[in-house]
């Protein structure tokens, strides 16, 4: 657990402010965003390779915030391996186990064990360089799991892999995670890496956190509009609009026309109005000539990325650019005139001032 911990540096830096967060026994808990934002200060912080300026760290109720790195019986895994390339991966996989004096038949059985776990029982003879990164990136791996330690931090560990091998080793790793039941926390700038592996995600911003819930939580009902925007791919459409307060609706101004919702607290005139990708559709202005009531706003298409099985339509209206995403063989070519219908009950409204989630509330009489 982590009380109130600030990280200020000697220069007025503040990488971490006021943080507080509980970590559950079992759990692996990502902290992702964007790069300076303090996530990596954080599991320093737990490892005791930085100390905090204020508050407490604690594990299992145990104040570890002035202990040395040794004494916390954390196990770290680090974005370049750190291996020893003098040693093969079996002594590699032994040395932390040797350090602390461990019994050599214990050692033996539970390098094997972890072995056996990460594919590596072929391997155990090899040094680093006779390695792929996807089987070094086991290795450390497998050096801080054969530790019985009471909690494992990992350093965006996957990030000098390939795609192919980085989405491989994922699975791996969330696998591995269920077998062994183990706390972990887990450092990510890949917000697909933060949604797919975590039992939660903290989403961390300028040192703080700006919301902590489970990955569908997150992506669900965003807490803010800097966490609207920044998990989700493709992005989240964010526009600001004016709108006003009806007896019984709320109408916001969206593309030339009154997009209608249920009404939210208070009376504000304007919304930050998100929508995702996949939750607004696309039509030939040609076919809707007619005049169709329901068409939301009007625009031009500007650019179409290719995505395989889906394609990401951008489409001006008036000043934004906005991003629709089609099945590939939608029939749409650039220059196209196009109508964008929004699904009302899919779109998210933020307060313009703090940027803070508004959500829908039904009014009687």
């Amino acid at each position: 657990m982590l009380d109130g911990v600030d990280k200020v540096y000697a220069n007025g830096v503040t990488a971490v402010r006021d943080l507080a967060m509980s970590i559950g026994d079992g759990e692996l808990l990502v902290l992702v965003g964007p790069s300076g934002c303090g996530k990596s200060t954080v599991l320093r912080l737990i490892a005791g390779l930085e100390s905090p300026s204020h508050g407490r760290i604690l594990i299992s109720g145990r104040d570890i915030t002035v202990l040395p790195p040794q004494a916390r019986n954390l196990a770290m895994v680090f974005q370049n391996y750190a291996l020893y390339p003098h040693k093969t991966v079996r002594q590699n996989l032994a040395f932390g186990l040797i350090v602390r004096r461990a019994a050599a038949a214990d050692i033996g059985a539970r390098v094997q064990r972890v072995a056996a776990t990460l594919g590596l029982d072929a391997l155990l003879d090899r040094k680093p360089a006779e390695l792929s990164g996807g089987q070094r990136q086991r290795v450390a791996l497998g050096r801080a799991i054969v530790r019985d330690a009471d909690a494992f931090l990992l350093d965006e560990p996957l990030s000098n892999l390939d795609p192919g091998l980085r989405a491989d080793t994922r699975a791996e790793l969330a696998v591995l995670h269920r077998q062994m039941g183990a706390t972990m926390v887990y450092v990510t700038h890949d917000q697909e890496e933060a949604m797919t592996l975590g039992s939660r995600v903290a989403v961390m911003r300028a040192g703080a956190v700006e919301q902590l819930a489970t990955p569908l939580e997150v992506y669900r009902q965003p807490s803010n509009v800097f966490v609207a925007g920044f998990v989700g791919s493709p992005a989240m459409n964010l526009l600001r609009c004016r709108c006003e307060r009806t007896s019984d609706v709320l109408r916001i101004w969206f593309g030339g026309s009154w997009l209608c919702t249920p009404p939210v607290a208070g009376d504000p005139h304007a919304v930050w109005l998100g929508m995702r990708p996949h939750d607004v559709e696309l039509a030939s202005a040609e076919a809707d000539a007619t005049g169709n009531s329901e068409a939301d706003a009007t625009g031009k298409v500007e650019v179409i990325e290719q995505l395989g099985p889906s394609s990401v339509v951008h489409v001006r209206v008036d000043d934004s650019l906005i991003r629709v995403l089609v099945a590939s063989e939608t029939a749409v070519a650039v220059e196209d005139r196009v109508v964008l219908r929004v699904r009302r009950e899919k779109i998210h409204l933020f307060d313009v001032d703090s940027g803070r989630r508004m959500d829908w509330r039904q009014e009687s009489g």
